[in-house]
């Protein structure tokens, strides 16, 4: 997924570069690389961030690691 993203960025900078002004090469660069490519990758790392909070969750709570104390009798 990486080498996508960095070969979507390597496309738009030579697309930003070739446009005819600064104004336009900085709008090409955010609105045809950067945008779409943040909204891309927090989309797709969903499922990581996910398994993240879990994995923390499991690590910060007592009764998830099984270190429950036993009920009086």
């Amino acid at each position: 997924m990486h080498i996508v993203a960095i070969a979507w960025l390597y496309v738009t900078v030579l697309m930003a570069m070739t446009e005819s002004n600064v104004v336009a090469g900085i709008l090409t660069l955010l609105f045809y690389g950067i945008l779409p490519l943040a909204l891309l990758l927090w989309l797709f790392g969903g499922a990581g961030r996910r398994r993240r909070a879990a994995r923390k969750a499991a690590r910060t709570t007592p009764a998830a690691a099984g270190d429950e104390p036993e009920p009086p009798q």
